[in-house]
């Protein structure tokens, strides 16, 4: 029980070293928008998704209704519920369902690539010890960053906070880079945006519903133009192509 804790603890530190950074920057955002450290920290001890908190604090900064809050939230963490389910087939028996909802609350990108790289199956005490760690590196970088937020002229705030674009741009590049639905997908969401922004006829558009808009269209497109084939699909085509090859032969 111990030793799974432990080895849980020191898998996490990676990850809580990294959120520690990332979190910094979101506490000057929040500073910089308007909110006070105490809410930017319910808000990183509530809600453990970056992308999630950063979305959720432009809305919030815009004025955006909880409509825009509720529909943004939802189809920025929707990925948690495909990532905890497939988490669920590395459970151990043991794991009671009470325990589950808390290792859900924690269920990030990152503590789930650890998690699923296991190499045996996942207990309550490894995974608890997983989360630990992150969890204060999140929230005590939230909380710093805050404080000196507050010490920092707002240009340097405004400075400092391109550092959370920073982070998006090293996800998107790399995968961009491999995957042309990727690249598509960030591209025009990056387009569809601006023109909300910069166009005069879309100025009834708030902040939140841009961000929503955004993501549907650009994500529907990225999935009718490059459609993922299930495994069926995929033999029919290597058969057929195998097929051909050999037909060509003789």
């Amino acid at each position: 029980m111990k030793t799974e804790f432990k080895n849980g603890v020191r898998d996490g530190i990676p990850i809580a070293l990294g959120y520690f950074a990332v979190s910094f920057s979101i506490g000057i955002m929040v500073v910089s928008s308007g909110l006070s450290v105490f809410q930017g920290t319910i808000i990183s001890a509530s809600n453990l998704t970056s992308a999630g908190q950063f979305a959720g604090i432009k809305v919030i900064a815009a004025s955006g209704t909880i409509l825009e809050m509720i529909i943004t939230q939802f189809i920025i963490n929707l990925r948690y519920g495909l990532m905890s389910l497939a988490m669920s087939q590395k459970f151990s028996e043991k794991i009671k369902l009470w325990q589950r909802f808390v290792i859900a609350f924690a269920n990030t990108d990152e503590i789930f690539a650890v998690a699923m790289a296991h190499g045996k199956s996942l207990t309550f005490h490894y995974m608890i010890g997983l989360q630990s760690l992150p969890i204060i590196g999140w929230v005590a970088g939230t909380i710093l960053g805050g404080v000196s937020g507050n010490l920092m002229s707002h240009t340097l705030q405004v400075a400092t906070g391109v550092a959370l674009y920073g982070m998006f741009i090293a996800i998107v590049i790399p995968a961009g880079r491999k995957s042309r639905p990727v690249l598509f997908t960030a591209c025009t969401a990056v387009i569809i945006s601006s023109v909300i922004y910069y166009v005069p006829f879309f100025s009834f558009i708030s902040g939140g519903m841009s961000i929503i808009i955004s993501t549907i269209i650009s994500a529907g497109l990225s999935a009718f133009l490059f459609p993922i084939e299930d495994e069926e699909t995929l033999e029919e085509t290597e058969l057929s192509g195998k097929e051909e090859m050999a037909s060509c032969k003789e």
